[in-house]
């Protein structure tokens, strides 16, 4: 009965383990899938906010845009009231030109028909003709006298016709020169008016844009803001997850144990009394109980006894390992985690670590409960603690850049403390 009792250790143990093992694989699975889905949440962000960056740029473009149509509006709308002022200045001179053309044009016809009067009453109204009027001179320089008379009067009536005519004419250009300034000034003003009308409607549509814009950055920015809550909703899940795992590992370990321990008592196992042919110095822990069985019966179960006697061969080599002062004092089997000095790790980009120094790679590690400054050694390199932000027994490894921190993945390790 002696290997039929070790066979029943043995498979007692083993299925306790592969119950544990199976719910950590779980776990496992699960802490895959939320970094996964962290992942594809970072990946998210960052498209979103290369989105809102590229937004961000086509807006300050417009609002530029829209700067210099307010700045062309203003000068058209100070123009245009100019324009207007002078065409209403125009609008008044004409006015008067056409007052004065008005009177120049009275005052000729009251000259031409004060002349007319005049020879009417020195043709018609002298008692006798103008040769009559030459004849009855007393003397020649009578005559010439009457000459000269007739000869000023009409000579001053010339005069003043030409005169009157020569203002007339004169404001007749005069009007045609206001009246052309004006219509020059009013189809400027027209022109004037109708690009301000453009420039409203340009800048009326570009504000449009812009709004547009911020309507689309608000919304990316809610969609940053959404996927930020879900990578911090994935980390505290992952960290939550390799916690489970631990103790599940943990629990898993126990549960072998004390169903173990429940196996030898139920065989009546006791050490004192054990006459395997191991050696009383051996550590091995196969339990045998010194009962005989025929050997055709259990032959089968040779090899069981053989792997388990160098399963614990195995367990005995470690415990001398962990107990080497060479490598300072074991701290545990500890979960590993990556991470960088990003926006999406940190929060934000290009800060110094807890303890005030800038991280390093393949030397800064982050990890509560331990002073900083304090040595690790995992995996053969030595790395010093610099940074929180991971409960005890939960080592972040600082990586110079994101991809190699999310390449690392979860890993386990035993830890030992240097200093």
């Amino acid at each position: 009965m002696k290997k039929r009792k070790v066979f029943s250790l043995l498979l007692a143990g083993a299925l306790t383990v592969a119950m544990g093992t199976s719910v950590f694989a779980s776990t496992e699975d699960e802490i895959a899938y939320a970094q996964a889905e962290k992942q594809a949440a970072e990946a998210d962000l960052a498209q979103t906010q290369e989105n809102i960056s590229s937004l961000e740029g086509k807006k300050q473009e417009l609002e530029n845009y829209l700067a210099e149509l307010n700045a062309q509006y203003d000068e058209l709308t100070e123009s245009v009231a100019q324009l207007g002022i002078e065409a209403a200045e125009k609008e008044e001179e004409l006015k008067q030109v056409k007052q004065e053309l008005k009177k120049a044009k009275k005052a000729a016809k009251k000259q031409y028909e004060a002349m007319k009067i005049r020879i009417v009453y020195m043709y018609e109204n002298s008692g006798g003709s103008v040769l009559e009027k030459l004849l009855s001179s007393e003397s020649i320089a009578d005559f010439l006298n009457q000459i000269e008379y007739f000869s000023q009067i009409s000579k001053y009536d010339r005069d003043m016709l030409k005169k009157y005519e020569e203002i007339r004419q004169s404001i007749k250009e005069q009007q045609q020169q206001i009246k052309q300034e004006s219509e020059e000034i009013n189809e400027l003003l027209s022109q004037r008016a109708a690009k301000k009308q453009e420039v409203q409607a340009m800048a009326e549509s570009t504000s449009g844009s812009i709004s547009s814009y911020v309507s689309q950055i608000s919304a990316s920015e809610a969609e940053a803001s959404a996927l930020l809550a879900q990578i911090d909703s994935a980390d505290n899940s992952i960290v939550a997850l390799m916690q489970q795992a631990e103790e599940e590992q943990a629990a898993a370990e126990a549960a072998a144990a004390a169903e173990e321990e429940q196996a030898e008592e139920d065989y009546g196992y006791d050490p004192e009394t054990d006459t395997t042919e191991s050696s009383s110095s051996s550590t091995s822990s196969d339990i045998i109980v010194e009962e005989e069985a025929p050997e055709d019966y259990y032959g089968g179960v040779e090899e069981v006894e053989e792997s388990t006697e160098d399963y614990g061969s195995s367990e005995d080599s470690s415990a001398e390992t962990s107990s080497d002062s060479g490598q300072g004092t074991y701290l545990g089997n500890f979960t590993l985690t990556g991470y960088c000095n990003c926006a999406q790790c940190c929060g934000t980009a290009g800060n110094a670590t807890a303890s005030g120094v800038m991280p390093t790679a393949g030397h800064t590690v982050a990890m509560s409960g331990v002073p900083f400054g304090t040595q690790l050694l995992i995996n053969g390199t030595v790395y010093t603690v610099e940074d929180l932000g991971t409960p005890y027994g939960h080592v972040d490894i600082y990586f110079d850049n994101h991809s190699d921190a999310l390449n690392f993945g979860l890993q386990y390790a035993d830890v030992y403390q240097l200093s």
